[in-house]
C-alpha cells in the first residue's frame, strides 16, 4: 500500500504548489502534487533559480511509477513514491537539479475550532448615575474645555470670508461658551440643547421671516398641481406654528411634494383613461375607453412591433404600432406602478410567443429555486416561493400563473425523501399553472438536493444530461456539507446548475472559500471533452445556488443594532458587511460571477412560525454563540460573454416559516441558441496577435487549445515564443487560423471560442477562457480576455478575432421586442459641431449588467473578465448612433416563457392605464436597442434590394482621448439584415468610402427608424408616407462637423419644436403621463 510522505501535497492546486516553492527560495526543494491532467499520475515539481519545473510521474499497466525527465536518461521504474524520491536525490538523473529540500505538507483543518472556546461578548452595560466614579465627574471638566479648542482649532483652518461678522462671532461664541453646556446637557440625558437653539435662532431670524411670506405662495403653487380636485384634499393649515424647525421641515416637505408632482403631470391637460385588454389566446390588444364599454380599437399581435420602456419614468410604457395604411403609430401610457407595466409587458411578450411562426424558441424563462428547510416538512401552502412573491425584487400579480420553462429547486436539510419533494413542487406547480411539468433531474447528496423541472414541451429538447456530487463535511468525507449539480444542453445552449451547502459558522469564511474551491475542482459536469476547464467555464450559462452560509461581519455585541437595520430596511451598512461581497471583491470566490442587487432582509436566523423575530443567539456548552441576521441563502450566475439573459426577480417569501431560513428565488429572462444544420460555404476564424500573460514561476514552453461546438475537433497550436519579465510573469505570443463546421452567421454568431492554455512538459492548464464570435460580426475587433483557473485568476488573454461567414439573414428574436426608451438625452448647443465633441459612451454606453452577462462596476476588463475593442469610426453600420441596452432593474426585458403553452385558459386581462399617442409617424425624444440586437420596428415592407446607408453620427463620434479605463463595447448585433455591394474595410486617413469588391452581411437602416437623429426611410419601405426630397450625398465621417439636423433632441419636459411630414414646425407640451388602477376580468 502507498505511504505518502510530508513531501506529498495531495490536490493542491499548481498556483499553491509555486507559492509553496517560492517561500521556499532554495534551489533543490521540491514537492510531489496529484496531476490535474491524468488521473492517477502525480506531478514532481522542483524549484531552480527561482523557476518551478515540472516533471510527469506517470503509472505503467504494471502500476510502476517513472518520471518523464529529459530524453537520453534511462527510465526507471519504481514501485512505491518513497523510492522514486530517494532515487532522485542523486544527481545526473535527468532532472534541471537533484531533489534536495523536501517542502513540508501545510496541516489540514478540516473544521476551524470555535473561538478560543472563550465566552461569547457581552452587550454593554448600561450604568446608572450611581455607578459612576467620583473620579470620572472631577475629570468631566477637562474634556469638556479640550472640546471647545478643538472646535476653534477647526475655525482657524477654515475659510470665513463668506460669512457676515454677526455670523462668525455669533459661531465663536458658542464654541467658546456654550458647547461645553450642550455637551453636559446630553451627558444627562437631556435633549434640549440651549445653547444651540440659541445659535440656530440668531443665524436664521431672517430665514424664519422668509419662510414665513415663502410658504403661501408654495402652497397655492401645490394645490394648482394636484390633480385631485375634489374640495378639502391637498388643503394646509394656515398656520403651521411659530417653530422655525417646523417650518424649515413644512418648506422640505413641500419642495420634494411639488417636485413630484411636476415629474407626474407633465403636460397642462387633464388625464385621458384608458383600458387596455390583452387577449393572449385570440393574439389581439383592445383599447378601451371603460372597462365594461364596446372595444374601441384593437391591434393583433403582427402588428405591435415594439414596446418601449421609459428609462426615467419607470411605469411609463410606449406601444410601437402598424396602422392600417402601413404608417407607424405611437401609443403612450403610465400604469399605477412598474410591477404593473412589467406585467402587461410579460402577457404581451407571451402572446407575441404563443402566436410566433418560429420553429424553436429564442428565449426561455428560468426559475431558480433555494431554501434550507431546517429538518422540517414544508407548509401546506408554498404558493409565493415560485410566484417570486415576497420581499425584494417581486413580480406583479399579474404574472402569477405565467409559467417559467425551467423551475430549478435547491433544498437544504431537506428531510423528505426524492419522491416526495418532487410531488410537492410538481403539486404546486400544477395548481399554479394548469401544467404538469416534467422531471428533467433530481440528485441528492445526504439532505442536499436538486429538482429540475421543465415544460412538456420542451421534452425533446433537452439532451446530455448530467448529475454529479461533492462533499465538503470533515475530512471532505461527509456529505451534510457539500454540493449537488445537474447540467445539460438546451438545443444548441448549455446550462449548469450547483446547489451547495456551504460550512457554518461566522468565523468559518475560509473554509467556506475552500469548499467552493473543491467543489469547483471535482464537480464533474458537462461535456466530458471540457476537461481541462472547472464548471465556471463549461456552460453558456451556470447558476450556482444554495445555503452558502456567508455571514454579516460585525461583533455579536452589534446584534441589536443589526435588527434595528432590518426593521427600517436600511440594508446598505449591514451588505458592506457581507462576507460574500467582501470575499468576491478580493477575487477570492465566485471570480466573474453576478448577482442581483440584495433589496430584501436577511433570510437566516429567524424564529421559527414567525419571521418578525431573529433569533440570533444559541445556547451551547461553552456559551452563548451568535447567528447575527444574514444573507446566508444566494443565487449567483455567471453566462459566456455577450449572451441575453436578465435577472426579472430576485428576493425571499415572507409567509413561509417553518425553517429558520426564508426561500429565495429568482427569475431569469435566457436567450437561447437553436441547433443549426446548414450546407452553407465554408467560413473561417482567424484569431490573431494573442499574447497570453501568465502570472507563473514555472520553467516552461505553452501552447493553446480551442474548443467549441462550431469545431469539428479540438485545435492545438504550435508552441508559443516566451518572453520572461521582471514582475514574474511570462508573455507568450501566438496566432491561430480555425476552421467551423458551419459558417451560417445565424448560427456562428450565437458561438463561443473556449481558450485553454496549457503547457508541454505535464500538459496541464495554465488558464481558461472564452471569445465570443459575435463581437467579431461587423469587422476584425481585439478583445481582452481574464485568464482562471480553479476560480483564481491566473493570467490575461489579449489578441484579436475575425470572421468570414457565409451570407444570410439571421432571424429577430423575441427579446428584441422590448426595448428602453432614453428620456433625458444630452442636449447639445450651437450647430451641429458640438455633436463631435461627445464621448462615444453617450452614445454606446452598455449599462446592463444583466444583459451583458457581466458587471460594469468597473472599467477594467480583469474586473468582468473580458472587454472588446470598438469598431472603426468610419465603419459603415446603420443605427447605431443612440443604441443602448435594456436597462437592468425596471427596466430590464421583461420576462416571458417560450413555447406554445400546452395547457392555458383564455386570458383577459384589463389595464387601467391614462395615455396618448404621437400619432402616425410620432417621433419620441431618442430611443435606443439592444446593444447585441438591432430593432424590429420598422422592418416591415422594407425591400431586400433597398441601399444601405450610414449613420454619420456613430461614424463622427470619438471616444475621449486619455480615457483608458473606459470599457469597451462590444459590436452591436442588428438582427435583420441586407446586402450592400460595399466591402467593409478597416479605417484609413486617405480612404472616404469603402470598395466595392465583395458583398458582406452588414445590418439594415430598419434597425434603427424610432431615432430621431436618423435620414427617414425610402418611400418604397414605408407605404404611404409621402417621399421626401432626396439630399444630396454626403460622407460626414471625416469631417469635424455635423449638420444641425443630427444634433441631440431636448431634454423632456421643455417645449419641442416637431416637424410634419410637409416639413411644418410647431411647439407641442410633453405627452400627458397619467395614473391607472389595474383591473382584471379574469383572476388565473
Amino acid at each position: 500500500m502507498q505511504t505518502f510522505q510530508s513531501w506529498y501535497h495531495g490536490n493542491i492546486t499548481r498556483s499553491k504548489a509555486e507559492d509553496l516553492l517560492s517561500k521556499a527560495a532554495r534551489d533543490g526543494s521540491f514537492l510531489i502534487r496529484d496531476s490535474e491532467s491524468i488521473q492517477g499520475a502525480y506531478a514532481l515539481c522542483v524549484l531552480y533559480q527561482n523557476c518551478v519545473y515540472t516533471y510527469r510521474i506517470l503509472p505503467n499497466e504494471d502500476k510502476k511509477l517513472s518520471v518523464q525527465a529529459s530524453e537520453g536518461v534511462p527510465i526507471r521504474f519504481f514501485t512505491m513514491l518513497c523510492d522514486l524520491v530517494e532515487a532522485y536525490y542523486s544527481p545526473n538523473m535527468g532532472l534541471v537539479t537533484h531533489l534536495q529540500s523536501p517542502v513540508l505538507r501545510e496541516e489540514d483543518v478540516d473544521e476551524e475550532p470555535e473561538s478560543n472556546n472563550l465566552p461569547p461578548q457581552l452587550p454593554p452595560r448600561n450604568f446608572g448615575a450611581n455607578d459612576v466614579k467620583e473620579s470620572d465627574t472631577k475629570s468631566s471638566e477637562q474634556p469638556c474645555k479640550s472640546l471647545s479648542d478643538i472646535y476653534l482649532a477647526r475655525l482657524q483652518h477654515m475659510d470665513l470670508s463668506a460669512l457676515s461678522e454677526e455670523h462668525e462671532q455669533a459661531i465663536l461664541e458658542y464654541f467658546r461658551t456654550s458647547i461645553c453646556l450642550d455637551a453636559d446637557q446630553v451627558q444627562n440625558g437631556n435633549p434640549n440643547l440651549p445653547g444651540l437653539q440659541k445659535l440656530i435662532l440668531s443665524i436664521c431670524k431672517t430665514l424664519n421671516s422668509e419662510i414665513f411670506h415663502i410658504l403661501p405662495a408654495l402652497e397655492i403653487f401645490h394645490k394648482a398641481l394636484d390633480q385631485q380636485l375634489s374640495p378639502g384634499i391637498g388643503q394646509y393649515p394656515k398656520h403651521v406654528g411659530h417653530s422655525l424647525s417646523l417650518r424649515l421641515e413644512k418648506l422640505t416637505k413641500l419642495l420634494y411634494s411639488i417636485e413630484d408632482k411636476v415629474k407626474e403631470n407633465k403636460s397642462l391637460g387633464l388625464p385621458t383613461k384608458m383600458f387596455l385588454k390583452v387577449d393572449v389566446e385570440s393574439g389581439k390588444l383592445f383599447f378601451k375607453k371603460s372597462k365594461d364599454g364596446p372595444e374601441d380599437k384593437y391591434y393583433v399581435h403582427n402588428k405591435i412591433l415594439q414596446l418601449v420602456k421609459s428609462q426615467k419614468m419607470h411605469a411609463k410604457l410606449v406601444i410601437v404600432v402598424e396602422t392600417e395604411k402601413e404608417k407607424i403609430s405611437r401609443k403612450e401610457f403610465v400604469f399605477d406602478d412598474t410591477k404593473k407595466r412589467e406585467g402587461f409587458c410579460q402577457l404581451l411578450q407571451q402572446m407575441k410567443n404563443k402566436h410566433s411562426e418560429k420553429p424553436e424558441p429564442d428565449m426561455i424563462t428560468v426559475f431558480i429555486g433555494t431554501w434550507n428547510m431546517g429538518n422540517a416538512g414544508p407548509p401546506h401552502n408554498i404558493n409565493s416561493w415560485f410566484q417570486c412573491k415576497g420581499q425584494g425584487k417581486t413580480q406583479d400579480d399579474t404574472a402569477d400563473h405565467i409559467p417559467h420553462d425551467f423551475y430549478v429547486i435547491g433544498t437544504q436539510e431537506d428531510p423528505l425523501s426524492e419522491r416526495e419533494w418532487a410531488d410537492t413542487v410538481k403539486g404546486v406547480l400544477r395548481n399554479i399553472t394548469n401544467i404538469s411539468f416534467k422531471q428533467v433531474a433530481i440528485h441528492t447528496l445526504w439532505n442536499i438536493r436538486i429538482v429540475v423541472l421543465t415544460k412538456p414541451e420542451h421534452e425533446n429538447r433537452i439532451s446530455h444530461l448530467f448529475s454529479d456530487s461533492v462533499k465538503t463535511g470533515i475530512a471532505n468525507t461527509l456529505g451534510n456539507k457539500g454540493a449537488v449539480g445537474v447540467s445539460f444542453m438546451f438545443n444548441g445552449t448549455s446550462f449548469g446548475f450547483v446547489n451547495s451547502h456551504l460550512t457554518s459558522g461566522s468565523e468559518k469564511k475560509l473554509r467556506r472559500n475552500q469548499n467552493y474551491i473543491n467543489i469547483l475542482r471535482f464537480l464533474n459536469l458537462g461535456d466530458k471533452k471540457l476537461n481541462p476547464f472547472d464548471i465556471t467555464n463549461r456552460f453558456t450559462h451556470l447558476f450556482w445556488l444554495g445555503d452558502l452560509n456567508y455571514r454579516v461581519e460585525l461583533p455579536s455585541t452589534d446584534a441589536e443594532y443589526i435588527v434595528t437595520k432590518i426593521k427600517q430596511q436600511q440594508y446598505q451598512e449591514l451588505l458592506s458587511k457581507d462576507q460574500l461581497s467582501m470575499e468576491r471583491d478580493d477575487g477570492k470566490v465566485f471570480l466573474h460571477f453576478d448577482e442581483e442587487e440584495i433589496t430584501f432582509a436577511p433570510t437566516y436566523r429567524f424564529e421559527r412560525d414567525t419571521r418578525d423575530k431573529y433569533a440570533y443567539t444559541k445556547a451551547k456548552a461553552t456559551g452563548t454563540k451568535y447567528n447575527l441576521p444574514s444573507w446566508c441563502d444566494r443565487v449567483l450566475r455567471k453566462s459566456y460573454p455577450l449572451v441575453h439573459v436578465v435577472c426579472q426577480a430576485y428576493g425571499c417569501t415572507n409567509d413561509i416559516m417553518t425553517s429558520d431560513h426564508s426561500p429565495v428565488f429568482a427569475s431569469f429572462e435566457v436567450g437561447v441558441a437553436s441547433q443549426f444544420v446548414s450546407n452553407a460555404p465554408q467560413g473561417g476564424i482567424q484569431i490573431m496577435n494573442c499574447l497570453a500573460t501568465l502570472l507563473t514561476k514555472s520553467k516552461t514552453k505553452f501552447f493553446i487549445e480551442y474548443h467549441s461546438s462550431c469545431l469539428e475537433k479540438t485545435v492545438k497550436t504550435l508552441e508559443g515564443e516566451n518572453t520572461e519579465h521582471s514582475d514574474g510573469s511570462i508573455k507568450v505570443w501566438f496566432g491561430s487560423q480555425l476552421t467551423p463546421i458551419i459558417s451560417d452567421p445565424e448560427y456562428l454568431l450565437d458561438q463561443h471560442i473556449l481558450i485553454c492554455v496549457k503547457s508541454t512538459d505535464c500538459d496541464e492548464s495554465y488558464g481558461e477562457g472564452c471569445v465570443a464570435l459575435r463581437a467579431a460580426q461587423f469587422c476584425y475587433t481585439e478583445f481582452q480576455v481574464a485568464l482562471t483557473h480553479h476560480g483564481e485568476k491566473t493570467g490575461v488573454l489579449t489578441g484579436g478575432i475575425q470572421l468570414k461567414t457565409s451570407e444570410g439573414k439571421p432571424t429577430e428574436k423575441l427579446y428584441d421586442f422590448i426595448k428602453v426608451e432614453r428620456d433625458d438625452p444630452v442636449s447639445s448647443k450651437g450647430k451641429g459641431g458640438d455633436l463631435n465633441k461627445c464621448s462615444i459612451t453617450q452614445a454606446h454606453d452598455i449599462s446592463n449588467p444583466n444583459y451583458m452577462g457581466v458587471s460594469y462596476k468597473s472599467g477594467k476588463a480583469g474586473d468582468r473578465g473580458w472587454s472588446y475593442s470598438m469598431p472603426p469610426k468610419n465603419l459603415p453600420i446603420a443605427g447605431q448612433g443612440s443604441k443602448e441596452p435594456k436597462k437592468g432593474g425596471f427596466d430590464g426585458s421583461t420576462r416571458s416563457p417560450t413555447g406554445k403553452p400546452s395547457s392555458i385558459q383564455r386570458i383577459n386581462f384589463y389595464y387601467c392605464c391614462l395615455g396618448s399617442h404621437r400619432g402616425e409617424d410620432g417621433k419620441s425624444s431618442e430611443m435606443f436597442d439592444n446593444p447585441l440586437y438591432g430593432s424590429m420596428g420598422l422592418s416591415h415592407g422594407r425591400s431586400k434590394d433597398q441601399d444601405h446607408l450610414t449613420d454619420p453620427t456613430f461614424a463622427s463620434c470619438k471616444p475621449p482621448d486619455g480615457d483608458p479605463d473606459r470599457p469597451p463595447v462590444p459590436t452591436p448585433r442588428n438582427r435583420s439584415f441586407t446586402y450592400s455591394d460595399a466591402k467593409l474595410q478597416p479605417p484609413t486617413p486617405s480612404t472616404s468610402h469603402p470598395s466595392a469588391s465583395k458583398k458582406p452581411v452588414v445590418p439594415s437602416r430598419s434597425e434603427g427608424g424610432m431615432a430621431p437623429n436618423r435620414p427617414r426611410l425610402p418611400a418604397k419601405s414605408r407605404p404611404g408616407m409621402p417621399e421626401p426630397q432626396a439630399p444630396k450625398p454626403r460622407d460626414y465621417r471625416d469631417s469635424s462637423e455635423l449638420p444641425s439636423k443630427h444634433r441631440l433632441p431636448a431634454r423632456p419636459g421643455q417645449l419641442q419644436a416637431h416637424k410634419d411630414s410637409k416639413g411644418n414646425s410647431s411647439f407641442k407640451f410633453p405627452d400627458e403621463i397619467l395614473k391607472s388602477n389595474d383591473t382584471r376580468s379574469f383572476l388565473l
